[in-house]
């Protein structure tokens, strides 16, 4: 590990560590928001930062100009297919919908959009953790995206797994879960599924709680940086 890639991914651990054995004291000591709230905001904030940070380190490392990079979230204006035009029975509704086509579209962002130049190359997703039903929904978002960006790559962040198999080791090799691959299987998406956190979520322990604490390694960062890196060097 070189001496950049030490000095960031230690400060990604103190932070992970600053911000999550602090989240359970916060939410207890809020009058404002619910308790529960508190933790998962809290927690989906802190993936997301961590996405970020790993995107502009990983992007340093390959010696890439910061300029040329941005991650500042655009919406995405998802067209009509008008492939759907033809199983509309009314023809009064086909009219409709053909007069005023500019105006048929579905709006979408996931939480890190990764520009290269101005260019839309990945899209990121960041979880505290990741169950195969919130995994259907990411599918179909990053379906929606490739209809428009049909070259972008697709990440997974999580925190912890949730999907089973083994997506929250650090084998060189993971053979992920047969519920997962069957989802994945009826998407055409390259998905990167990529977790921070050693072992299995479980229900009844919540990282934020001091006895259920999980530790950030930096062999967990390290392998998610070289599949960032991996994912950018192309450009």
């Amino acid at each position: 590990m070189s001496m950049k890639s030490s000095k960031g991914v230690q400060s990604l651990i103190n932070a992970y560590e600053f911000l999550v054995k602090g989240i359970d004291s916060k939410a207890k000591d809020s009058e404002d928001r619910a308790y529960g709230g508190i933790i998962r905001a809290g927690k989906g904030m802190l993936v997301e930062s961590l996405g970020k940070s790993l995107v502009e380190i990983a992007w340093k490392e390959l010696g890439n100009k910061p300029v040329r990079l941005s991650t500042e979230r655009q919406t995405v204006k998802i067209p009509l297919n008008e492939m759907y035009l033809n199983r509309i029975k009314s023809p009064e509704v086909k009219k409709y919908i053909k007069d005023n086509i500019k105006d048929f579209y579905y709006l979408l962002k996931t939480d890190i959009h990764v520009y290269i130049d101005g260019k839309f190359k990945i899209a990121m997703e960041c979880k505290a953790y990741t169950e195969n039903a919130m995994l259907k929904r990411i599918l179909v978002d990053f379906t929606l995206f490739k209809q428009v960006y049909p070259d972008l790559s697709f990440v997974l962040l999580q925190l912890e797994s949730q999907s089973g198999g083994d997506y929250s080791s650090l084998n060189s090799i993971k053979y992920g879960s047969p519920s997962t691959h069957t989802l994945l299987s009826y998407f055409d998406i390259d998905l990167n599924i990529l977790t921070l956190l050693e072992g299995e979520r479980k229900v009844d322990k919540p990282i934020h709680k001091p006895e259920c604490y999980k530790s950030l390694r930096a062999e967990s960062i390290l392998t998610v940086l070289e599949v960032i890196k991996n994912l950018l060097s192309i450009y």
